[in-house]
């Protein structure tokens, strides 16, 4: 096994010989360096430590006693700190001198839902074509393999959750217990980034163990926020838009983020309120 396969592995290394400001560990056959500071008193030469390899900044091959949960065999939750547009996302594992970058080929299409400086994304290591060590984030199957069932009771409840994959379909999330949940395009105003932490309300507990969520308000809520907004768009459009009960689904998500039926409810009750009236394919604020 060469140095390039051992990268983002955690290997069982001898504490060959001092050298200059560290240690040189030697894992099957093959030189590492790691930084005196990581290795305590009591360790002699010889002695066997479990360490993870990497190759620092200058290409140089080093290792690191304090071992990431994101590994070539191990998946972990990374922060992201630098976003680079053109590149991809650099995320910090936990090593003492070094950022991993997750590829733009591993993010979605769309830069608007690209993670963020601090958001979370969970993911494991894999060697590029030339030997480098890039993260990856954890595949829709992956998630499936090793899912944890959600229970029946978790129905109606808030739950905190991180967005792993986003795709036109609606956006995927872990929980922090390891429950899988989607959330459907129509149950968002808003998409959720790739590794935003979101709160939102199980609508459903599915046979397989997954859970639907929502990041809409309850339907009374809701209504209230919906016809809010309506009001706010004719305000800012002198009274008047060209939207009414018998509009296309649509023109109303386009114009609204929601569902028609969910528009009807919100012009209901600004027609209850005596707000507003539809006539000649129109809705207007009504002067009273």
């Amino acid at each position: 096994m060469n140095n390039e396969n051992l990268l983002g592995t955690v290997q069982s290394a001898t504490l060959k010989k001092k050298v200059t400001n560290g240690f040189i560990l030697n894992v099957n056959d093959k030189e590492f360096f790691i930084p005196e500071e990581e290795i305590s008193e009591n360790m002699e030469l010889n002695q066997n430590v479990q360490c993870f390899l990497y190759t620092n900044k200058k290409g140089d091959n080093q290792a690191t006693l304090e071992i990431p949960e994101a590994t070539r065999e191990s998946y972990g939750w990374a922060e992201v700190v630098e976003v680079i547009p053109n590149m991809g996302v650099f995320v910090d594992i936990g090593l003492p001198d070094k950022d991993i970058l997750v590829s733009s080929d591993h993010l979605p299409l769309f830069k608007s839902v690209w993670p963020k400086e601090g958001d979370n994304l969970f993911l494991s290591l894999e060697l590029d074509k030339k030997g480098r060590l890039l993260a990856e984030p954890i595949s829709e199957q992956e998630v499936l393999d090793d899912l944890e069932e959600a229970p029946k009771s978790l129905l109606n409840q808030e739950v905190t959750a991180r967005v792993y994959r986003s795709t036109k379909a609606g956006s995927a999330v872990l929980t922090g217990e390891g429950y899988r949940g989607f959330i459907h395009p129509t149950e968002r105003k808003e998409e959720p980034r790739l590794g935003e932490t979101i709160t939102a309300r199980v609508i459903d507990v599915k046979e397989d163990g997954t859970i639907n969520l929502s990041l809409r308000p309850l339907k009374q809520e809701g209504i209230t926020e919906d016809a809010e907004a309506i009001y706010d768009y004719l305000l800012e459009n002198d009274g008047v838009m060209y939207l009414h009960d018998k509009s296309s689904p649509e023109e109303i998500r386009d114009t609204f983020k929601i569902s028609k039926a969910a528009f009807k409810r919100a012009l209901g009750q600004l027609m209850k309120q005596d707000k507003i009236e539809q006539k000649d394919g129109k809705t207007t604020i009504k002067h009273n």
